[in-house]
């Protein structure tokens, strides 16, 4: 039987300092190149699937996009 996985992201991101998480940038530097190189436009709308505690969407913001959807299953993240 598979874990319930809202209850896995849930204890991962209640375990302490998002920097102590392997998996954890703060910056998705070469997700945002790969994102500026599409050339879409900035009233586009994206989602980021799994944003988690990530900084993906107050970049986003920053370089002018205006319609961006942040899904993930944890409510701590």
């Amino acid at each position: 039987m598979m874990p319930d996985r809202k209850i896995h992201w849930e204890k991962a991101y209640a375990a302490g300092a998002l920097e102590r998480l392997g998996w954890y940038k703060q910056h998705l530097r070469t997700s945002l190149e790969l994102i500026a190189c599409t050339g879409i436009d900035r009233k586009a709308g994206l989602i980021d699937v799994g944003g988690g505690a990530s900084t993906q969407v107050d970049d986003l913001l920053d370089r002018g996009f205006e319609n961006i959807t942040v899904l993930d299953l944890s409510g701590k993240a």
